[in-house]
């Protein structure tokens, strides 16, 4: 027998480089080491004692190295290519796998695996196609239930994948389910905008696919991501235009519950941190406070996973979202937190206060916390997660009770170099400090070994302690080393450990590791009598107390024991020992919707529900939760114990919410003003759940006011701050920023709700001399483009504007330009992530603002990278995924126009032909929703004269073809053009009709036009049958030419954002006109409405009124323009009854009606004067929420069997329900049904594209230079010569060929397959590149020739004979009368003449029609069509000059008195 050693054997190796990833197979000493620097993976069987390099996988550039989490033999290694490597044997052998797919940079996980069958595993990649050296990829899933001996593709355009049964907890109930459902995160039916991606379901691998109902029986779109922890699915969905989130949680993969948090929080994307969590309760950190010293809440849900208590304020956090969160492993109900002392100090000002972090540890699951103690009095405070030094947990392991930390006594966390290592023996109860300085550890043996090794500079001494950190011995190490990793297999139950560190000579850094084997410095394994049964909680006097409703006894080894435990660690459990205790108070909690008073009550912290059919009396009560629940996962007897959980009765008071009343209230509201400069909604997003409906407005007197009821009660805030303009954020709702005529910025982080406000002070005063002084990022929004004068003082020369940028909401800032005009962030959506920070700035050149205005850009703010990408412009702009710039041509005296898709490569505007305007003066974008841009290019500059034409262009916004002439404008540059809103494709416009009268000075004649193609075609609007009055419209026997239906439009608003439809209620318009040759003159007409996107109008009201939706238009509210009036109309049916509602004694006038933008509220704000203009400001609340008492009832499985229909758009003139080029359904709520739509977009909600449609003439619009003709054929312009179509193969790499010009050109938001294709000609080509593509795809093969040429002659020779037997005559026979009893036989005989004559010219035409034979019969040439969005934000075209809103889109070019605007 060999004598017990005095120290550990230590074996070391040398390596090149520190390993990448490193990670013991489970319940083995086997250790996979990956080195990607030099593409070598390492292999060690003891522990790291001796390694081997593995053959066979150098060069193959692997990236990535993966173990399988409930296969403990399997791992993988994922490279750049298609060629993977997998073992089965922890790492002995590796076999070559192949996918079709690369793998996917942008999922969350690269692999997703069964948690039951290890050989199903998911494989989220990417399917990409080099293309003259541009890879274009897309994303895709691929499966497989071999474990990669095959795959196949699961579906494409996903993002992420996973099987349901993610994890061992997890279950959907059914074995079979378990077995093969998968959930997806997948783009959107036809959209691939991340606010529609949407969750998928499929138990059968995606043959079939169901999206589940997530929110009262309704799918969510925007879906974020999806992950599985313990019994839990969560999935995060972002809200359109905000950066709150919503979760859904389910426990069986079916049916989802949106989750609710206590007090009011909200979650951003990438702000909130999934903890370690149970079985019975999932925990989450929310982050509460600025990026740039983030803090979190931290909240605990209950057992469904649904509703969640705040347990925690304050907790300490990362930028990247690490929370410094653990629990005790083992252990029920302990947990350690680290928080911020000074929260309030850093909230004010987060740069000039550093967070002050103390520790606090719990013993019952969150719901009390202490600080930690060491010694007798003193605070001790241990670096967490969010300092991580080493890898796996930080404190404890599966040696009972034993923790271990670094860290500090006093009141705050010092730096960690400043730290000593403590010790605790009763799971964080009581420390003790071990060794002196900061050290990494580890534990062995199950707690019987705890080693260290110094941590704040080189060494080569390691610490080792077998009495629990009470004693520590050295070992000496052959070599000095920065340690940089101790570990032990996840069990912390093996006697190895293996220690990695560098070291730098003079000439290189060396890397080792260090085996360090404890296995025979004891002869002698541990006997019961060395073991204890410990318990985790005691009370004062040392007894056992209960935690979580029961006492814990854990088997662990004695402090002293002279013994190694010398075993595996099969199952923790089994050195656990319980017994129940009876409840008591600390096992209750506040249940959801409750908070503890001061008094240490759980009072309700909003109004109870009361449940239907209660409170009809007074003095009722109903039964509601006692405001206690027991804490999730706790298992106390009630049968013996406190029962502060069952329901108790509540009286019908006040206090309560009160159900609907049945009728409509209103409340007014009076102003000292003259009038209302400025007013702002700050609606919460759509898809997340808020109580408030937030206003904030300006008065004339400068004074600031909000409501958080939708002006039912306003209060003042800000007083005594000298406000001159308000920014709210236009992609967080929450924020709202104003700004004062010094260098002081005062805004809201949460909508004005917590009345606190904060300030920045920018580096400069606002600018006075440009309209846009604030500029946010789409998708960062803390980033700030701020605009201030500079050297502006009274008699100075040198006065401009400056640019700075911030991207810490104004606590730092960095200059961007000088004398700049103009400065925006031009990131979008769908850009490259490292266009991030690309701005376009207008500047004049050399910094004079005499000299031309140069568009200068910058992808790292002006830094290194600045490019000047025109050096003489008007202006530019944004809208959807264009940048339009408005160029001056000098030499001409003109402006040229000039587009971007990827904000890097311009091309000129190609504009037709048969449209040239000499000197162009001006130009407004007026939409880019359906991947075309309509220009309104201004032909006519006299002022109150203005008109123009509108162009349409190509998907990439450069070659033009005209849509409309003569289209209405005004001295603004407004223009009488409008989209109707979640519509693709209806637009309305006002043509002038006298164009050379009104060049000549005379008054414009306007009449209206809509379209239902995009603009491909425009006709007369077809009159209502009755007028308001009921009489006939006038127009029986006229042409629309001369008699027809005109509206009043965009040029006439006072409210640019008044529209004429809502995107929430699908086709629905409403509009002020007259029927006739003309419009009528302002003001004039009556109020009608449409609710099929214009096509038939039906009179709603006599004279002109102004309009408002509510409720996705479940409510219209019509009130008088501009008159006095003390009465509302609106109907709940899409207009079939109107009613009136008196809503003042006292006539007033009425110049407004507003509600949310997204017009899902019940509350509408009438906004007007008191006694008339000049008195004093009003406004009046009308709420309708007190009609309906229930929600509309949804089924998308069923969606017609509820409260509402299907409906289908289609065009007027065509037989066919297709529009596009397919037939969409929109769910609309069914007229008469009393119940409303609630907080999420249904009404007008895409429910399915049931079909794409055969391609027709209407599927297509001219191209360049080509116009439609009075027969409506597109015509090559006179003069024009036919354009040069291999340009397409450039603007899309993808494409294998090009067509000659046909003169058309597919609408692009058209999705039409097959039919007659118009922009086909007969003859194609290769695109440079695809020659070899094109060959295959035009290449027939010998049984298709055999087809195309021995059966057509065939069918010749039979019908020949056919003819030859059965006809009676020569041809070519006259025969006059006689003809009865021929007229079958004859039409038999046409048939057959005219497939004779039909073979010859086959025959004769065999090679040529060969090809398209092969063409068809492979599926058809393949399209590359993309379709936007079904649901556009209202206001989306506007003018330049800025209103309320941000710079987007517009007036390009302003018309000066020298230029005769």
């Amino acid at each position: 027998m060999l004598a017990a050693a005095s120290d550990p054997k230590i074996t070391s190796s040398e390596f090149e480089s520190m390993p990448t990833t490193l990670f013991y197979f489970k319940g083995s000493q086997t250790i996979l080491f990956q080195d990607t620097h030099l593409n070598v993976l390492w292999r060690s069987t003891d522990g790291g004692g001796e390694w081997n390099k593995i053959d066979g996988i150098d060069g193959q550039g692997s990236v990535l190295m993966l173990q399988h989490p409930y296969h403990h033999e399997r791992a993988y290694l994922l490279s750049e290519s298609t060629t993977h490597f997998k073992t089965e044997d922890r790492g002995q052998t590796w076999t070559e796998f192949l996918t079709s797919g690369y793998r996917s940079r942008y999922s969350e996980d690269s692999l997703t695996f069964h948690a039951k069958d290890h050989d199903k595993i998911i494989f989220n990649a990417l399917e990409c196609e080099d293309i003259e050296n541009l890879r274009i990829c897309s994303k895709m899933s691929l499966f497989t239930v071999d474990g990669f001996e095959s795959t196949k593709p699961l579906r494409k355009n996903t993002r992420d994948c996973y099987f349901a049964k993610s994890t061992p907890a997890f279950t959907t109930g059914n074995e079979k389910t378990d077995d093969k459902r998968i959930i997806c995160v997948a783009m959107g039916k036809h959209s691939k905008w991340q606010k529609d991606y949407r969750l998928l379901i499929s138990d059968d691998f995606f043959e079939t696919e169901d999206e589940p109902a997530m929110d009262n029986g309704r799918t969510v779109p925007g879906i974020v991501n999806m992950f599985a922890v313990k019994k839990f699915l969560i999935v995060g969905a972002k809200a359109h235009g905000a950066t709150e989130m919503s979760l859904y949680v389910s426990r069986d993969g079916d049916r989802f519950k949106r989750a609710i948090f206590s007090h009011e929080h909200t979650i951003e994307e990438r702000a909130y941190t999934v903890l370690e969590s149970t079985n019975y309760s999932v925990q989450l950190d929310v982050q509460t406070s600025l990026s740039a010293r983030p803090m979190g809440a931290l909240f605990s849900s209950n057992s469904e996973g649904n509703e969640y208590t705040e347990l925690l304020e304050n907790t300490y956090r990362s930028r990247e979202g690490f929370v410094d969160f653990e629990k005790i492993q083992g252990i029920d109900g302990i947990l350690l937190v680290n928080v911020v002392k000074n929260h309030k100090e850093v909230e004010s000002d987060p740069f000039f206060h550093k967070a002050e972090v103390i520790s606090r540890i719990s013993f019952d699951d969150g719901r009390n916390f202490n600080d930690l103690q060491a010694g007798e009095k003193d605070r001790l405070n241990l670096h967490s997660v969010t300092d991580m030094t080493n890898s796996g947990r930080i404190f404890s392991s599966p040696a009972p009770g034993l923790v271990m930390g670094i860290g500090n006594t006093g009141d705050r966390l010092l730096p960690y170099d400043e730290g000593d290592l403590y010790v605790s023996d009763n799971a964080g109860k009581n420390w003790k400090k071990a060794l002196d300085g900061a050290h990494k550890y580890e534990f062995g043996d199950q707690g019987s070994i705890l080693v260290a090794v110094y941590d704040e500079e080189p060494t080569d001494v390691l610490r080792y302690s077998i009495n629990h950190g009470t004693t520590w011995e050295k070992v000496k190490l052959k070599q000095k080393i920065d340690a940089r990793l101790l570990t032990t297999s996840p069990d912390s139950a093996s006697m190895k450990f293996l220690l990695i560190g560098s070291y730098r000579t003079e000439s290189q850094r060396k890397h080792w590791s260090f085996s360090i084997d404890f296995s025979g410095l004891h002869e002698r394994t541990c006997d019961d009598n060395d073991f204890e049964d410990w318990c985790a909680r005691t009370d004062e006097d040392g007894k056992c107390d209960c935690l979580m409703g029961h006492k814990q006894y854990y088997r662990r080894r004695k402090r002293n024991a002279d013994c190694f435990i010398k075993e595996k660690v099969e199952d923790p459990t089994k050195r656990v020992k319980t017994e129940q205790c009876d409840c008591t108070d600390e096992d209750f909690e506040c249940d959801f919707g409750f908070y503890l008073s001061e008094e240490q009550k759980c009072v309700p912290s909003s109004s109870l529900k009361i449940p239907e059919g209660k409170c009809k009396a007074a003095g009722d009560s109903f039964p509601a939760s006692s405001g206690y629940r027991l804490i999730p996962g706790n298992d106390c007897n009630k049968m013996n114990g406190v029962k502060k959980d069952q329901p108790k009765d509540w009286p019908c008071d006040g206090s309560v919410q009160k159900p609907p009343s049945g009728i409509v209230t209103s409340e007014i509201n009076v102003f000292d003003a003259k009038s209302i400069s400025e007013k702002h909604y700050l609606e919460s997003p759509i898809g997340i759940k808020a109580k408030d409906e937030t206003i904030i407005l300006r008065t004339s007197e400068q004074d600031i006011m909000i409501t958080h009821d939708h002006g039912k009660s306003w209060e003042k805030i800000l007083e005594g701050k000298s406000i001159v303009m308000i920014y709210p954020h236009p992609y967080n709702h929450n924020y709202v920023y104003f700004i004062t005529p010094s260098k002081k910025v005062y805004y809201y982080r949460d909508r004005g709700l917590s009345k606190k406000h904060h300030s920045f002070e920018p580096p400069s005063k606002p600018s006075t001399h440009e309209a846009s002084i604030m500029n946010f990022h789409a998708k960062h929004p803390d980033w700030i483009i701020w605009m201030g004068d500079k050297d502006c003082k009274r008699g100075s020369d040198d006065c401009h504007v400056v640019a700075e940028v911030s991207t810490d909401r104004g606590a730092e800032w960095h200059l961007l330009r000088r004398f700049v005009k103009k400065c925006q962030f031009m990131y979008h959506e769908q850009a490259r992530d490292d266009k991030q920070k690309l701005i376009y700035c207008e500047q004049f050149e050399n910094e004079e603002p005499d000299k031309a205005l140069q568009l200068v850009t910058s992808d790292d703010f002006f830094d290194e990278d600045i490019n000047i990408k025109f050096p003489d412009i008007r202006d530019f702009t944004r809208m959807s995924e264009f940048i339009v710039v408005a160029a001056e041509d000098r030499e001409k005296d003109s402006l040229k126009v000039d587009c971007s898709v990827d904000g890097n490569i311009f091309a000129d505007a190609q504009f037709p032909r048969n449209f040239q305007v000499d000197v162009q003066r001006a130009y407004t974008v007026l939409d880019s929703s359906t991947h075309s841009i309509f220009l309104h290019v201004t032909t006519n500059t006299l002022p109150e004269h203005e008109f123009g034409s509108i162009i349409k262009s190509n998907s990439n916004g450069t070659a033009y073809a005209l849509s409309a002439n003569y289209v209405n404008r005004n001295v603004a540059g407004f223009v009488d053009f409008e989209k109707t809103l979640g519509m693709e494709g209806t637009a309305v416009v006002n043509v002038v009709a006298n164009p050379e009268e009104a060049i000549g000075g005379k008054p414009k004649k306007l009449k209206t036009k809509i379209t239902h193609n995009d603009g491909a075609e425009w006709t007369f609007i077809t009159p209502p049958e009755k007028s308001v009055q009921g009489k006939e419209s006038g127009c029986t026997g006229k042409e629309l030419a001369e008699c027809s239906f005109h509206i009043h439009g965009y040029t006439e608003r006072d409210d640019p954002t008044d529209t004429y439809s809502s995107p929430s209620a699908i086709g629905v318009m409403l509009a002020v006109g007259n029927v006739g040759e003309y419009l009528g003159p302002p003001g004039s007409g009556d109020t009608y409405i449409s609710t099929d996107a214009g096509i038939n109008w039906k009179p709603a009201m006599e004279g002109d009124y102004m309009w408002e939706f509510g409720d996705q238009g479940s409510v219209i509210v019509l009130v008088a323009n501009k008159r006095a009036t003390k009465v509302i109309y609106y109907t709940t049916d899409l207009g079939i009854e109107w009613n009136e509602w008196e809503f003042s004694t006292q006539r007033m006038e009425i110049y407004d009606i507003t509600t949310v933008p997204s017009d899902m509220s019940m509350n509408f704000l009438l906004w007007g004067n008191k006694g008339g203009r000049g008195g004093q400001q009003i406004t009046v609340n009308i709420d309708f929420s007190g009609l309906f008492d229930k929600q509309c009832v949804l089924d998308e499985k069923n969606p017609e069997a509820g409260d509402y229909d299907l409906w289908t758009p289609k065009h007027p003139s065509l037989g066919n329900r297709c529009l596009f080029g397919h037939v969409a359904k929109y769910h609309r709520k069914k007229p008469g049904r009393m119940c409303y739509n609630g907080d999420y977009e249904i009404n007008g909600h895409i429910h399915d594209m049931e079909e794409n449609c055969a391609c027709e003439r209407s599927d297509y619009e001219c191209d360049y230079d080509y116009e439609r003709k009075s027969d409506g054929n597109c015509r090559l312009v006179e003069g024009a010569s036919k354009p040069d179509h291999e340009v397409m193969c450039k603007a899309d790499p993808s494409l294998i060929e090009y067509f000659d010009p046909s003169g058309y050109r597919r609408i692009p938001l058209d999705t039409c397959q097959g039919g007659k294709e118009y922009d086909k000609s007969t003859e194609s080509y290769p695109c440079p590149g695809h020659q070899k593509e094109f060959a295959e795809k035009h290449r027939i093969g010998g049984f298709a020739l055999f087809c195309a040429i021995v059966i057509p002659i065939g069918v010749a020779a039979a019908a020949g004979y056919w003819v030859w037997r059965n006809w009676d005559g020569k041809f070519g026979r006259i025969r006059l009368g006689d003809t009865a009893g021929s007229e079958t036989w004859e039409g038999a005989l046409r048939v057959v003449v005219v497939i004779v004559a039909g073979t010859w010219s086959l025959v004769r035409e065999t090679p040529n029609i060969v090809a398209k034979l092969w063409t068809w019969a492979r599926g058809g040439s393949r399209r590359y069509t993309t379709r936007s969005s079904f649901q556009q934000a209202r206001g989306e075209y506007e003018a330049v000059t800025r209103l309320e809103e941000e710079d987007v889109g517009g007036l390009l070019g302003d018309e000066s008195d020298d230029d005769d605007a």
